[in-house]
């Protein structure tokens, strides 16, 4: 089965800037709309961003906007989250998801720690 694999979280202080990147173990059909989400400790997971797979269309939560961007690589299953002006309470696990056919795909998450 199709695994989506998250890569670049870390360590970071507050006000620095990360990106994370998400794609697909294997070859698939484009996902129908793409997005990251987040889960702190103690809390339940929220969604942080989402991009449409046909026109590129995005949504961002409170939390993240002006501040975040998401974005589609080539190949367009590939996802980034462009992460700016961060603080601590960013501190979490990422997750990438993508949508196909009404199903749900999700990455290990990877964890990205904001120092004050």
């Amino acid at each position: 089965q199709v695994q989506l694999v998250e890569s670049g979280g870390g360590l970071v202080q507050a006000g620095g800037s990360m990106t994370l990147s998400c794609a697909p173990s294997e070859r698939t059909y484009s996902f129908h709309s793409m997005g990251w989400f987040r889960q702190a400790p103690g809390k339940e997971r929220e969604l942080i961003a989402t991009i449409s797979g046909s026109n590129d269309r995005t949504t961002y939560a409170d939390s993240a906007k002006g501040r975040f961007a998401i974005s589609r690589g080539n190949p367009k299953n590939t996802v980034y989250l462009q992460m700016n002006s961060l603080k601590p309470e960013d501190t979490a696990v990422y997750y990438c998801n993508g949508n196909l056919f009404g199903y749900n795909y999700w990455g290990q998450g990877t964890q990205v720690t904001v120092s004050s």
